[in-house]
């Protein structure tokens, strides 16, 4: 389960009136990443310093959204977070969000900390194969590279996407930079099952989209326009 500083702040403050309000009123995990990973598509998909996003999330074949990866270190490192990932289809537009974790540990001599909204780019059929199979991972023959700030392009752009993963991230913390060479994605069958059934997988959900939750409405309203 995710329990951040911020999520047990805003649960005491609303405990009495949860307590009045009953069941009925309480914000699952799942649904609170839904949540989140909408408000950071709606931050960067506008913001300046990456202009060239739009282009990009219109030629992809699916994006994934991490409203929250934190990465620690202090001689042992690592990062992690959940994020979503939707597939696009030509005809029926984006899929329901599927739910994925991202974890990597590390070796060397960090300290600090640093924390990022991001969103991935998926160019690659490859790519998006790899996710699906729970067989991803950054480097080697799966090539992650940031994301250009500047300018937009269009979406009729002729720009050559040699990179099967593309990252915009927006970051704060001790760290220079975010890496995720080395970061594997892995499917959360906990989350998928607790949001859309016990039989939920995500080929179900992003492929075949035999699954459909109503609160999603929101986050698909807004990458509707891409």
């Amino acid at each position: 389960m995710r329990l951040n500083r911020r999520t047990a702040i805003a649960a005491l403050a609303l405990a009495p009136v949860l307590a009045k309000a009953g069941p009925a009123l309480a914000l699952t995990d799942q649904q609170e990443l839904v949540d989140e990973a909408r408000i950071t598509f709606d931050k960067l998909i506008t913001a300046l310093e990456f202009g060239e996003l739009p282009g990009y999330v219109k030629k992809a074949k699916a994006i994934m959204i991490f409203p929250d990866i934190f990465k620690a270190g202090l001689v042992i490192g690592g990062q992690g977070g959940s994020g979503l990932l939707l597939v696009r289809d030509g005809a029926k537009g984006w899929s329901q969000p599927a739910f994925y974790n991202l974890a990597e540990g590390s070796l060397g001599l960090q300290i600090g900390g640093q924390s990022s909204e991001t969103i991935f780019t998926i160019m690659s059929q490859k790519a998006l194969d790899a996710i699906l199979d729970n067989q991803m991972k950054f480097g080697g023959d799966m090539s992650v590279a940031a994301g250009p700030n500047g300018k937009g392009i269009g979406s009729d752009t002729t720009t050559n996407f040699s990179s099967d993963v593309y990252s915009f991230s927006k970051t704060a913390g001790a760290f220079a930079g975010i890496s995720f060479n080395g970061a594997g994605i892995l499917k959360d069958d906990e989350d998928n099952h607790a949001y859309y059934g016990p039989t939920a997988t995500p080929y179900g959900i992003v492929i075949e989209r035999k699954f459909n939750n109503p609160n999603t409405q929101s986050l698909l309203n807004s990458l509707a326009p891409y």
